[in-house]
């Protein structure tokens, strides 16, 4: 059995969004587009026609995924928990051995943005994260080398 997909509600929407644009517009007018470059004639020196099918393959491809995803999409509310342990959905502020803060809130795989300090709950941060408090000291896991964190609070809601 698949493992479930945890996502926030905005992750959801986009998800679902991305789909309905897919399906409803992207790739009705490849289609057309395909149709017409076929009806000019020869496919095996049609560039536009050859692009176009595989356009079609991509966005077709991106469909099911896009509904396997969401086929395994549990979805959590950030606004709803609360709590002195790290889970999903919570933003952790933390202190690196150099003394700098950062803020950073576990989110769905299919929402991470690190640039945004938005780290999915799989990364090795995220699990090096989840179940802790505040005060723990934890160490994360990279190829630059571990770096060890300490936990300086932990908030939920939608503000991140």
């Amino acid at each position: 059995m698949a493992q479930p997909n945890y996502i926030t509600p905005a992750g959801a929407e986009r998800l679902q969004a991305e789909l309905r644009q897919l399906v409803a517009v992207e790739r009705p007018k490849t289609v057309d587009e395909v149709a017409t470059a076929a009806a000019h004639g020869d496919r095996s020196e049609n560039a536009e026609y050859k692009y176009g099918k595989l356009r079609v393959r991509g966005i077709d491809r991106r469909i099911r995924f896009l509904e396997k995803r969401l086929d395994r999409v549990v979805v959590v509310d950030p606004a709803t928990q609360s709590g002195d342990v790290v889970f999903f959905g919570a933003t952790v502020e933390v202190e690196d051995e150099e003394g700098v803060t950062k803020r950073y809130t576990l989110v769905g795989e299919d929402e991470s943005e690190p640039a945004a300090q938005r780290v999915s709950w799989r990364s090795p941060l995220g699990r090096a994260l989840l179940k802790r408090r505040v005060g723990d000291f934890v160490v994360v896991r990279r190829p630059a080398g571990d770096m060890e964190l300490e936990i300086l609070s932990i908030r939920y809601g939608t503000d991140g």
